[in-house]
């Protein structure tokens, strides 16, 4: 699944794996299903996405400052990658944060696309621990000077957002404080 978003980017979304029966079958990133449906609409409130909705990858919906991509490029089985298949999916993602060299904020949706990230970062001895860094909602951290800030938030997966773990003012949120902490130059 290809990644999609604005490569002048200073916001990254970070998230697990294409859905099977949403950006599977559309082929964009949180497209198709109920995660893309918070998402989008968030993002649009909140200035960084051209329409509330994603309905496909034809639709005219661009992203403005912000580029989505996921810890995993192929929908894997029952929702969850396995870590032969994060480990695999992993050289893209580096490739794509080389490429992003105006990144300022990554907002890595759900605790595996935060650990992901912090494996990239321990691996490049930027951090050298991942201990310090504790998954959480709306957790935000300064891995190291000169890195983006990691801000982590739960998944907006249907299973998040049925049961109120997630609320569309709780994600939100985060989008709004990813504004704030951008530098402007």
């Amino acid at each position: 699944m290809p990644s999609f978003g604005d490569p002048a980017a200073r916001v990254l979304v970070l998230g697990l794996a294409p859905g099977a029966h949403g950006s599977n079958r559309t082929g964009r990133m949180f497209t198709g299903d109920r995660s893309g449906d918070i998402l989008y609409k968030v993002l649009h409130q909140t200035g960084f996405a051209s329409h509330p909705a994603s309905l496909s990858r034809l639709d005219g919906l661009t992203l403005h400052d912000l580029y989505i991509t996921a810890a995993a490029h192929c929908a894997p089985p029952g929702n969850k990658p396995t870590p032969e298949e994060l480990r695999n999916c992993r050289p893209w993602l580096e490739r794509e944060l080389e490429l992003l060299p105006n990144l300022q904020v990554i907002v890595a949706l759900g605790r595996i696309a935060f650990d992901a990230y912090l494996d990239i970062l321990k691996s490049r001895a930027v951090i050298p621990s991942r201990a310090p860094f504790v998954f959480g909602h709306d957790c935000q951290y300064r891995p190291a000077p000169g890195h983006p800030i990691l801000i982590a938030s739960y998944h907006p997966s249907q299973q998040n957002t049925a049961t109120g773990k997630l609320t569309e003012k709780m994600l939100a949120d985060v989008f709004y404080n990813a504004r704030k902490s951008l530098i402007i130059r």
